[in-house]
This record gives C-alpha cells, structure tokens and sequence, in this order.
C-alpha cells in the first residue's frame, strides 16, 4: 500500500502526487472508480485535459493555467501508475525516455551540431530525426486519436517533405473552388454518404490552404467558435433587455443584432490597438 503520510502531507512534490495515484489504484484499499480504469477509459480525459490548457492559454487565464496543467499531468501519472502495474513502464522510464529523445534530437546543444542553424533549418533537422527514428511508410505514426483538422495537417506535411504538395497557395484556392463546386453539385444528387465524402474533400483542402497560408487550423477554429459564442451572447444579451429570447425573435431582427454586435467589436478593437 502506499504510504499515507506521503499522500496526506502537502509540499511532497511529484512524489507526492505519484503516491496518491498507486493509493488510489491500489486492488484492496483504493477507490473503486480509479481502479476500474483503464488505458482505453482514461485516454479520452487525458484529451480532454490537454485541450483545457490550450483553452486557458488561449483566454490568456494564467490563473487557471497552472490547474490545469497540474490535470494534465495526473493524466501522465494515471497511465504511468497503469504500465508500472502491468510491467511496462513507470513514471521513470518515461521520463528518462523523453530526456534522451530531448538530448539526441538537439545534437547542437549536447553533440557536435551547428548551434547556428536558424529556427527553420532546426526544425528541419528535427522532422528529419523523427523520420530516422521511424520505419514504413510516409504517413506512418500519424496518430489516429488526433483531431481531424490537426491530423489532416500532419499528414499533409509529410507528404510535402517527400516532395508531395502543391507549390503555390493559388493552387490550393483553385482546389479549394473545386471542391466547394463539387459539394454544391452533390447536394443535389448525390446519396448522404457522397455528401460526407465531398464535405471531407473539401476541409482537408481547407486545412491544406491553413498549411500553406501558416496558420493552425485548429487555433483559428476555437477562436472563430469563440468569435461565434460571443456575437450570440450579444443577441441574447440585446433580446432579454426586451424582454425576449432567441425563439422568440426571427433571423432578419438576430442577423441585424449580429451585425450589431460585430461593429461593437471592430470599434473596440479598433480602440484597443490605437
């Protein structure tokens, strides 16, 4: 059994933290929930948690930061408790794992590599390593568990370091013109499955073009969900101090509050960069 002390005593550190975990999951004394969990069950908070970090960072809610970072690593800890119980790894080994993937990837720092090389040309010579340190094919170790757009991206990006890619992001418009001609044509006679077929063809050119322009798809979606969320609050906001909701108006009076709401934030942020 773990020890108590340890778990109960606050200032312990990540020792502390991992012996909460092996109390938590131990057979006989533990909590029945942790100790039902597996690999498979935990992985979806483990996602869940890293897309809370990148949520905070995004809000600039740097008092929530560090909660949320500490969830995301009881998500390390809970899979490292999980593979020291079945014999395949601890916390350890995967921290020493990290630590020498770190020290053989940056041979500029801790090897006989230029240290001059600009940011681009190091990174290059990072994607390189990983591609050693890979066998197969092209698109192999792409994980499947990543959102779409962002796996749409990564998979993208090997392909253009073969050689691959369009050359030009005009090339990638005229794609893009033709899928979304493509996806109107089909609505009209295509079954449902074409549709969905046509509907992905045009956003993995989406995110192709947010390759080409560099911008991360995913980053310029949660803002532009944010964007959303705030432009309908001000509807509802506009309607309730009338008395009313949503339901209770039609789209030409909410399309005139959106448009409202959007002159509002372009005057505010006109006034924040001056």
């Amino acid at each position: 059994m773990a020890d108590d002390t340890l778990c109960t005593t606050p200032g312990g550190g990540l020792p502390r933290l991992l012996a909460i975990m092996a109390r938590l999951r131990d057979p006989e004394t533990g909590c029945p929930w942790d100790i039902e969990q597996d690999f498979a069950s935990i992985a979806p908070y483990t996602i869940e948690e890293a897309y809370e970090v990148a949520d905070a960072i995004d809000r600039d809610a740097w008092d929530e930061l560090e909660g949320e970072l500490g969830d995301l690593l009881l998500q390390v800890v809970y899979h490292a408790e999980m593979g020291a119980e079945a014999g395949r790894f601890d916390f350890h080994s995967i921290a020493e794992r990290v630590a020498q993937k770190m020290v053989d990837r940056h041979p500029h720092i801790w090897g006989d590599g230029d240290r001059d090389k600009s940011a681009a040309q190091q990174v290059s010579d990072w994607e390189a390593s990983k591609a050693a340190e890979r066998s197969g094919r092209t698109l192999d170790g792409v994980a499947m568990g990543l959102p779409a757009l962002m796996r749409a991206v990564k998979l993208q990006n090997r392909a253009a370091r073969v050689g691959f890619d369009w050359p030009e992001t005009v090339a990638v418009l005229d794609k893009l013109r033709e899928e979304a001609a493509e996806l109107v044509e089909a609505r009209e006679t295509a079954t449902a499955a074409e549709i969905e077929e046509e509907m992905g063809d045009l956003l993995f050119v989406v995110a192709n073009l947010a390759r080409h322009l560099k911008v991360d798809p995913e980053s310029a979606l949660r803002a532009a969900n944010a964007k959303f969320i705030r432009r309908f609050e001000a509807i509802e906001d506009a309607l309730a101090a009338d008395g009313r909701s949503p339901a209770q108006s039609d789209l030409t009076e909410m399309d005139a509050l959106w448009d409202a709401a959007k002159a509002r934030e372009k005057v505010s942020d006109k006034k924040s960069r001056d």
